[in-house]
């Protein structure tokens, strides 16, 4: 089954901010809590996800590669191709780390990772 085209193709970011994010089968996984916009290019590189926790409090940060979201219009939800148990393994950023970060290492850490899920880098 084709998920529906949106109706609106484009959306603020302010609104991306807190939407709901799961996977295949439609169990949340978490919420985006930003995006990463790559100052030089303007592409989005990175959909900053919060996973666990109870209320905010112990919740884990993500930064997953925009290319692996799909917004489907009826679970009005963001999917991605990964599981709970996938995610758990996933690399962590620092809460410190969601204004953005300059770690080389960190990035690169990242799209080794989601190489595995066949998703590259934002600039590819």
């Amino acid at each position: 089954m084709t998920a529906r085209k949106p109706e609106h193709p484009l959306i603020p970011a302010d609104r991306v901010s807190g939407a709901d994010v799961v996977d295949k089968s439609g169990d949340k996984l978490g919420k985006i809590e930003d995006v990463a916009i790559d100052k030089v290019s303007g592409h989005v590189a990175y959909a900053i996800l919060s996973f666990g926790g109870v209320l905010g409090l112990g919740s884990k940060y993500h930064a997953v590669p925009w290319k692996a979201l799909r917004y489907d219009e009826d679970k009005r939800a963001y999917v991605v191709p990964l599981t709970k148990s996938d995610l758990e393994k996933a690399p962590m950023i620092d809460e410190t780390e969601l204004s953005g970060w300059s770690d080389e290492a960190s990035r690169e850490q990242i799209h080794s990772f989601y190489a595995g899920y066949g998703i590259g880098p934002f600039w590819v």
